[in-house]
């Protein structure tokens, strides 16, 4: 199978440069791919898919109508960084968790951020990730956001931009893991001869900062993964984590609170649950402190919480750093705590509730992406250039009601990279989700991270309850000479 007459559209492609060579970081896989018997390609496409499929890796899609369970889409051919590009981008995501981490601890204490004028009280306080119950809280170290899913894009010049935080309930890092297994089986020979950096030990190091985070004096701490249940879109993920990491895996209805501790109903009686990795939003958390009607969480867990008897990742509460009007203001949290200048730009970013932004959001409504403050998963937002004259002017009437819950960007011309299509290959935009655990005295990013690709032509929303699909991403530590496989 050949790459002849693949096209790279003008856009900055993963593995091909602009005069279509291929990339020196990816020339071993190139070459290999293009050595397979005709046919061979596919056939292994379609046997990665049946794997996914015997493995139970799917997904739910809330509203809609071909059924809510789906098997992701997944692309044979793996996107790849040089390891000498990816290490600036590593530093760069420490740097930001440890301002934002900061800056959460900030407005749920003294707020100096506030006093000195970077930071406008509305920013905060206007959010809906904003709890008022979690104020004084103290987490463990001061750290709010343990796992972290940072959405990253590149543009046409190979700059990479931040484009969101994702700090509540980040999910996604099973597929890493899953589809790294999926391409050693595939091109063996190929991955350990290009020195891909490792991914598989993501599970012990996130058990290891879970064990950091136990109330102290807990020297062999019971962590459990809390999950909503099996119709969660997400189901999969918290059973294939909790089994990777040893921890057990509970809903809400096998916790008790005994007044003191948070406990899980096992088999064996009463067990003391000391860390919990939480996969369900804060609001379902606990009916005494948040919504009544929850019967997701546990009563009491949050007062378990406050008196240093049981430790939550992430922290109630920080879902105010996913609010996209706060992420306008991160490069200045790192000035401000971190005396720093950004590593990672963010993507320009127009607020709204601003009133010349929201003039000249309205004015070019055609040309840019306007996103909701507090949604997530692609929904709720319009590409300009995409978008019709009535779904504009939706939008306008929307901003005018509400401008504080809406940003506007510039949009992009994403990064590309190729797809099998059939038998041939084409050019789809991707963006990179990286995972970084974050325990306060130090941080570890998970190495690449999950490339989402926008599988439909031309589109450059790549989630997958919008139609998106992953590849595996290889970060390279050498760039290997061309030899025969």
């Amino acid at each position: 199978m050949t790459f002849e007459g693949y096209d790279t559209g003008g856009f900055f492609d993963e593995l091909f440069d602009n005069a279509g060579q291929a990339r020196d970081c990816s020339r071993l896989l190139i070459a290999a791919i293009e050595k397979l018997p005709k046919g061979d390609l596919r056939r292994r496409q379609e046997a990665s898919e049946r794997a996914m499929l015997s493995m139970g890796i799917t997904f739910n899609v809330y509203g809609s109508n071909e059924g809510t369970e789906r098997a992701i889409p997944f692309d044979i051919v793996p996107r790849i960084i040089d390891g000498q590009e990816w290490d600036p981008v590593e530093a760069g995501l420490k740097q930001r968790i440890k301002a934002v981490n900061r800056f959460i601890d900030d407005i749920y204490h003294k707020r100096e951020i506030i006093k000195d004028g970077v930071i406008p009280e509305w920013v905060f306080t206007s959010s809906k990730g904003y709890l008022p119950q979690c104020q004084d809280l103290n987490p463990p170290g001061g750290v709010w956001a343990h796992v972290t899913g940072t959405d990253l894009v590149r543009d046409e010049n190979g700059t990479f931009f931040v484009l969101e935080d994702n700090l509540r309930v980040p999910s996604g890092v099973s597929y890493v893991l899953l589809d790294r297994t999926l391409m050693k089986r595939n091109f063996p020979e190929v991955f350990h001869k290009s020195g891909v950096r490792r991914v598989v030990d993501y599970p012990i190091q996130f058990m290891k900062m879970l064990h950091k985070l136990a109330p102290e004096g807990i020297e062999k701490p019971n962590v459990a993964v809390l999950t909503p249940g099996v119709y969660n879109s997400a189901y999969f993920e918290h059973t294939f984590l909790a089994r990777q990491m040893g921890a057990l895996l509970v809903e809400g209805r096998d916790l008790v609170y005994d007044g003191k501790y948070v406990c899980a109903r096992t088999v064996d009686g009463l067990q003391r649950i000391d860390v919990i990795y939480r996969r369900v939003d804060d609001d379902f958390l606990d009916p005494e402190v948040f919504r009544a009607d929850s019967t997701l969480g546990c009563k009491g867990m949050m007062k378990a919480f406050r008196e240093g008897h049981l430790t939550l990742a992430n922290a109630p509460g920080t879902g105010v750093a996913d609010d996209k009007v706060v992420y306008a203001f991160v490069p200045d949290m790192i000035r401000y705590y971190l005396g720093e200048e950004p590593l990672l730009p963010n993507v320009p970013t127009h607020l709204c509730i601003e009133e010349e932004a929201l003039e000249y959001t309205l004015d070019n409504l055609e040309k840019l992406v306007v996103k909701p403050a507090s949604e997530s998963g692609g929904y709720g937002m319009l590409i300009g250039p995409a978008s019709t004259k009535k779904e504009r002017e939706i939008f306008a009437k929307a901003l005018r009601a509400n401008p504080r819950n809406y940003i506007s960007q510039p949009t992009l011309a994403l990064s590309r990279a190729p797809v099998l299509v059939n038998n041939h290959f084409e050019g789809r935009h991707v963006d990179l989700r990286p995972y970084i655990l974050h325990s306060g005295d130090d941080s570890y990013v998970l190495p690449g991270g999950l490339t989402r690709v926008a599988l439909k032509k031309g589109s450059l929303v790549v989630n997958s309850s919008q139609g998106g699909g992953t590849k595996d991403t290889w970060v390279v530590d050498r760039t290997p000479e061309l030899e025969e496989i």
